[in-house]
C-alpha cells in the first residue's frame, strides 16, 4: 500500500469536515487553506467523497461540505480504498483488488505479504476520523 497524495488530502479533508461535524457545512476555501490543499485538487476529491456518500454538499451563502456519515462509521481503510485502491502489497494476495502476481510461485512469500497486508489494514480498520480528531 502506497497512500497517494489524494489519498492523503482526502484523509485531511475528511478530519477536518470531522473536526466540524456539529456545525453547519464548512467551505471548501477553509477545508483548503486548513490544510494547504491546492483547491482545484480538493474539489475533485471531493466530489469523489459525495459520489461515495462519505460527503455531503449545499450550495448557497451557507453552503459548503460536511460528513455524510459519523465520524467514528468512517474508517480510514475505507477512504484509502477509495482513493487508491488495495491496502495489499501486491494484488495477489488482496481481499477485495485480486489479481494473480509473479509472487504467487512462491507460498512463503504469499504469506509473509499476506501478513503484512492484515496487519496495515487491521490497524486502518479500526481507526475511524473521530479516533483522529
Amino acid at each position: 500500500m502506497k497512500l497517494s497524495r489524494k489519498g492523503e488530502y482526502a484523509c485531511l479533508a475528511l478530519i477536518s469536515l470531522a473536526e466540524h461535524f456539529d456545525d453547519t457545512f464548512v467551505k471548501i476555501d477553509n477545508i483548503a487553506r486548513e490544510n494547504e490543499i491546492p483547491k482545484k485538487f480538493l474539489e475533485q476529491i471531493l466530489l469523489i467523497l459525495k459520489c461515495a456518500g462519505y460527503v455531503k454538499s449545499r450550495r448557497g451563502a451557507y453552503g459548503g461540505y460536511r460528513l455524510g456519515r459519523q465520524p467514528e462509521q468512517i474508517t480510514l481503510a475505507e477512504i484509502v480504498r477509495l482513493m487508491d485502491g488495495a491496502l495489499a502489497p501486491v494484488e495477489s494476495v488482496s481481499t477485495y483488488f485480486y489479481e494473480s502476481t509473479p509472487i504467487e510461485k512462491n507460498p512463503k512469500m504469499v504469506a509473509l505479504l499476506k501478513d503484512i497486508r492484515d496487519y496495515i489494514s487491521g490497524i486502518l480498520e479500526a481507526t475511524s476520523l473521530k479516533n483522529l480528531l
